[in-house]
């Protein structure tokens, strides 16, 4: 990782970076830096956060206490209903915090309860451009000259984090002299191709930055607003929402991206913390890895991802930012920020292993990964740092008949190459009752721009939407077996961008809970 200091930032956030090696660090120095840096941020939050003293002496914990990280592992968890709602706003941060520190304010979007405003500081920006500068440094040898870069931030621009966020770490970087030029067209996307069209042909490359389904949509529509994708060196930076590796093949084919490791990476950040991993050219090798070996009853995707049948995001951390802990399959955070978070529930499944881990389990499977990683072109990328990985919020799902069901098994049964000229890929799940009360699930569909919706493209929704669920939820797959004609999803089409589910400028609920 590189060394520097950025000149904007205020000096008291310059050790951020400073304690990050040049390159080379072991499994093992993470580890151990991971752990002491947990335990140096418990003290500082204990001592100087009101909120926080007042949870740990509602849990009989005394701070002085927690010396090791084995102590460190006996503090309660922290989530937004256990400390962020149940104590004032204004204590969760120091006293002079909000008269004092340059605090930007973000928000949650709201999907799981009213929206939380956090307050964040400049190091999360320093932190976030770290980030996005190993994107661009592991991507360079695939860039033609390394030339200059257009960067358009197609995140909502308003109070949540994504686009503010971006913003902030590309301009921190083009003041460190990267050849950067950025253009923050948010959701627009007549300015999105306004820029395309107009202004990205001056550049030798172009980043777009976005929400997964609203890419795609970006990425589909193009044509029709006159902006040929093959004519620009597009590379894609993704957030807040995991995808596959199919969705991943799919925009890259449509923008004419051919190096599947360098050329697009998925962000794991949140408005509680920023920008707190990475996927890496590794990570993307591991995932397709996984699953080209899981098809030939290879062990190597069980012994990655545990029982996880939904491919996980798997990114890297730098543990002086943002370090993560799983425990039952529930993801904790821990983080300095003007609000910090210590084992905070984010509210994702998943885990977490060292690089070292990784490496033993691809031995354990006879398989070479730096070896591995050199045949695929990437071994110059190669970083020590930890993983997490992380699936569907905990909260979103919805069931049938006791079956729960993800987002993630409808968007596979969407995004069969039957379908994906006709729909965007979008849709809006309830679990409902007929007049018999019967339950059954309802799917509604966002049609393409143009497009009507026929019997048969119903019919073939269904089909594909059906099949999904058999080969992915061995709980469907049960109730399917007993009760055939119950648990056939019904289909509701929608308009392309109709407001009821489909707005634009708001981030997607895949699932809707009904109201009594």
């Amino acid at each position: 990782m590189p060394n520097r200091t950025i000149k904007s930032r205020p000096k008291k956030f310059s050790s951020h970076s400073s304690r990050i090696p040049k390159g080379g660090a072991k499994s093992d120095f993470w580890k151990k830096e991971r752990e002491r840096v947990l335990v140096e941020l418990f003290q500082r939050t204990a001592k100087k956060i009101p909120a926080y003293g007042k949870f740990l002496k509602k849990h009989n914990i005394l701070p002085s206490s927690i010396r090791t990280y084995a102590d460190f592992l006996r503090v309660p968890s922290v989530s937004k209903d256990n400390y962020l709602r149940a104590y004032p706003w204004q204590e969760f941060c120091t006293p002079q915090a909000f008269a004092k520190d340059p605090l930007v304010l973000t928000a949650t979007s709201g999907s799981t309860g009213n929206p939380f405003y956090f307050p964040r500081d400049p190091s999360i920006d320093v932190h976030s451009s770290m980030y996005h500068e190993l994107f661009l440094k592991n991507s360079a040898p695939s860039v033609k000259g390394n030339g200059s870069t257009l960067v358009i931030v197609c995140f909502g621009m308003g109070v949540w984090v994504g686009g503010i966020i971006t913003y902030q770490a590309f301009h921190l970087l083009a003041e460190q002299g990267h050849p950067l030029t950025i253009l923050t067209p948010g959701i627009n996307k007549k300015e999105i191709y306004s820029a395309m069209r107009n202004v990205a042909p001056a550049y030798d490359n172009v980043i777009l930055c976005g929400y997964p389904p609203f890419m795609k949509d970006v990425v589909d529509e193009a044509k029709e607003h006159g902006v040929n994708w093959k004519k620009h060196n597009i590379r894609v930076v993704f957030a807040a929402e995991a995808f596959s590796e199919k969705f991943r093949d799919y925009v890259m084919k449509k923008m004419g991206i051919t190096d599947v490791y360098r050329d697009t990476a998925n962000i794991y950040g949140s408005a509680d913390l920023g920008t707190m991993a990475m996927e890496t050219p590794l990570c993307i090798l591991i995932r397709r890895l996984s699953l080209k070996l899981k098809r030939n009853n290879s062990q190597l995707y069980h012994k990655l991802f545990g029982t996880a049948n939904r491919l996980p995001t798997l990114v890297q951390y730098i543990p002086h930012f943002v370090s993560f802990e799983s425990h039952e399959r529930s993801i904790y955070c821990s983080g300095d920020n003007a609000l910090p978070l210590v084992r905070y529930e984010i509210g994702d499944n998943g885990g977490t292993h060292d690089y070292a881990d990784i490496e033993r389990i691809f031995k354990e499977e006879g398989l070479d990964l730096r070896a591995l990683a050199k045949e695929a072109g990437i071994a110059d990328t190669l970083q020590e740092l930890p993983f997490v990985y992380v699936y569907e919020r905990t909260d979103l799902s919805t069931k049938l008949y006791g079956a729960i069901i993800y987002p993630e098994y409808i968007k596979a049964g969407l995004f069969h190459n039957h379908l994906v000229k006709h729909v965007t890929g979008k849709f809006t799940l309830f679990t409902r009752h007929d007049e018999l009360q019967n339950e059954y699930l309802e799917v509604n569909v966002e049609l393409k721009k143009g497009i009507t919706a026929t019997p048969k493209l119903k019919k073939t929704v269904i089909k594909h939407v059906t099949d999904a669920l058999l080969k992915l939820s061995e709980e469907y797959r049960n109730n399917a077996s007993m009760m055939p004609e119950k648990v056939v999803p019904k289909v509701v089409f929608w308009p392309h961008e109709h407001p009821t589910h489909f707005q634009v400028g708001t981030k997607k609920k895949w699932v809707k809970k009904l109201v009594a």
